[in-house]
């Protein structure tokens, strides 16, 4: 009886420090990271299908390269101005929340609504500030895309649009928005130079002639998704 009570005894503190000290859980350590992605009709992808939104292609491209993403969490709206943007984010209750990665894509229709460029510097820049604060303070987890140039479209064109002012315009909320974006140490992405080549072909464009198609959206997804390989690779050194 006496070996029996020393062998029930140290069964039980056996069990107890097991209880007490946390079990690795591969699941829970290698969780996909969480995604916030903020904007307008570029970031909600007016005319495409879910999958083709260019957040959505990015999750599509980095999954693939077995860093896990979750879907993300879009928070955008066709015609969304910066001030707009930051109602529907109050409007979605996510206050306090993080998340790892947050992008953020706005100014168009600022532009589009002749609103001034410096009111477009202090909106934006309280957008990115909200934008590193979800992004749990951290400035390089936090991507900015800049604005396309909608002058080049065939919508544009048919309306008799002057490309060059809009061309001009977008180029100053561009370089407001990249001067912010690297005083507050986020990252940049330009999108510009490139849609002004390929924005008016057929294929780049949607049935309204106006947003992009879902290639459009694969060029910048890949360009998101290196920024972010980049910045978890630079992490880990």
């Amino acid at each position: 009886m006496k070996y029996l009570w020393i062998f029930a005894f140290l069964i039980t503190t056996l069990f107890l420090d097991c209880m007490e000290k946390p079990v690795d859980n591969p699941i829970i350590q290698n969780k996909p990271a969480t995604y916030l992605a903020l904007g307008d009709s570029y970031t909600i992808g007016e005319g495409v299908p879910e999958n083709e939104r260019y957040p959505n292609q990015a999750v599509d491209l980095l999954n693939a390269k077995d860093i896990q993403i979750q879907k993300p969490l879009i928070i955008a709206r066709t015609g969304w101005t910066t001030d707009e943007l930051g109602e529907g984010i109050k409007n979605a209750n996510i206050a306090g929340n993080t998340y790892d990665w947050v992008t953020l894509l706005i100014g168009v229709n600022n532009q589009y609504r002749g609103r001034p460029i410096e009111n477009y510097r202090a909106e934006f820049k309280t957008r990115l500030e909200q934008a590193i604060t979800f992004a749990k303070g951290n400035p390089k987890r936090v991507v900015v895309l800049s604005i396309p140039d909608w002058g080049i479209t065939p919508f544009a064109t048919a309306r008799g649009t002057d490309q060059a002012k809009v061309a001009r315009e977008i180029d100053a909320y561009n370089a407001a928005k990249a001067e912010i974006t690297k005083q507050l140490g986020a990252h940049y992405i330009d999108i510009t130079d490139h849609y002004r080549e390929v924005g008016a072909k057929p294929e780049s464009v949607v049935a309204d002639q106006l947003h992009p198609s879902g290639l459009i959206y694969r060029a910048w997804a890949e360009k998101l998704e290196k920024v972010i390989q980049s910045e978890m690779q630079s992490s880990e050194k």
